[in-house]
């Protein structure tokens, strides 16, 4: 379980193929910091186990569906990317619960600059959207973020400097492909309203 809250940016060092996936390393001082064999790392926003560490190096298994579900399976050696350990008991909570597993892949569609701030809006699936309100929460690759405006198929966000600077969100341009996870709490009432209505179609 994760926050959102991304604690550092990491580099990409190594791709190596490994069976239908492939062996991703990753370098970053503070994620490597106390982490051990078998802890569990967002690597933006998606749930990976460290397999080895070798000083600020982390290593990380990704199997096909992982590489063909989110983008990491678009990282290069150099890309940067967002980096949250999991949370701990008696951890301060200061995005929402995110469970480090995407839901589906968004892409950039429209990006404003107003002064130091930007606007972002993002195109998904539309079954994504009806687990989404206007001030919710949604994690786009492993940020926590408030929703502004929901429609169709389409949010936005609204991203202050200090997230501009200390995550990838900032050098995202149109057409980039970003994780998305809806609130774990959207789904749950998504799915129940599916079964309340589900059963006032059935036949008495």
């Amino acid at each position: 379980m994760f926050t959102g809250l991304v604690e550092t940016l990491g580099t990409v060092t190594a791709l190596e193929p490994m069976g239908p996936g492939v062996r991703l390393s990753v370098r970053s001082a503070v994620a490597a910091e106390g982490t051990q064999v078998g802890d569990s790392v967002a690597i933006n926003g998606c749930c990976l186990t460290v397999i080895e560490v070798r000083g600020e190096l982390l290593s990380f298994e990704a199997g096909s569906e992982t590489l063909s579900r989110t983008n990491l399976g678009k990282l290069t050696v150099g890309s940067s990317v967002n980096l949250e350990r999991s949370l701990k008991v008696g951890d301060r909570l200061g995005g929402h619960y995110v469970t480090g597993h995407i839901d589906a892949l968004g892409t950039l569609s429209a990006r404003r600059e107003e002064g130091d701030w930007s606007f972002l809006w993002f195109q998904v699936p539309r079954e994504l959207t009806r687990q989404m309100a206007s001030k919710g929460s949604i994690a786009v690759d492993g940020v926590s973020l408030t929703l502004v405006e929901v429609e169709q198929e389409r949010f936005s966000v609204a991203l202050i400097p200090h997230t501009l600077t200390v995550t990838t969100l900032g050098k995202l341009a149109v057409d980039d492909v970003v994780n998305i996870e809806t609130d774990v709490l959207a789904k749950y009432v998504a799915r129940q309203v599916e079964l309340l209505r589900g059963a006032g179609d059935s036949p008495a």
